[in-house]
């Protein structure tokens, strides 16, 4: 199996991704501060610019069962997008304990896949490897891409309405 690498931006980060094309499998992902942009899978690029809130039909390396933690990295790939789960709720929602979760989450080999921004503590935002900047920003990046999608959709329902009352 070839595994492709490629790097993207993010802000300020780049965004190193490892996959392979033939299985839809993303291997690695890193938030780096150099390198030279070059081909990602298209939908790493769009659902960091906002537009697409799935990876499909890529999934993760991480996912596949027997990998290390993949009761915890199923229940944290549950989680929808826009929302958050505390790290007690992911340790409930897989049979662990809530410091095994962040255990697992330092290890994700595929942070945005697995989206670990979407764990937080009970009093905060916990931690994000290499920088808490990081999640912060995907945290509003989707906060702003299900506002726009709200607005879209009541736009749209309004337009719906006003047909439905020329007739």
């Amino acid at each position: 199996m070839d595994i492709s690498t490629g790097i993207c931006r993010f802000g300020l980060w780049r965004v190193r991704v490892e996959w392979s094309e033939e299985a839809h499998l993303i291997h690695r992902i890193s938030f780096v501060r150099s390198g030279d942009d070059s081909p990602v899978p298209q939908v790493i690029g769009r659902y960091l610019s906002g537009k697409s809130t799935t990876f499909s039909p890529y999934g993760s390396i991480a996912l596949s069962k027997g990998y290390p933690f993949y009761e915890i990295y199923k229940a944290v790939s549950n989680i929808p997008y826009g929302e958050v789960r505390t790290y007690s709720e992911i340790a409930e929602a897989s049979g662990t304990h809530h410091r095994t979760v962040g255990v697992a989450m330092r290890r994700n080999p595929t942070p945005l896949i697995i989206p670990c921004h979407r764990v937080v503590s009970k009093t905060g935002l916990g931690g994000f490897s290499p920088d808490i900047s990081i999640k912060k920003d995907l945290l509003k990046l989707e906060k702003k891409v299900l506002k726009k999608s709200r607005s879209a959709d009541a736009g749209a329902e309004a337009a719906s309405d006003e047909d439905c009352n020329d007739k």
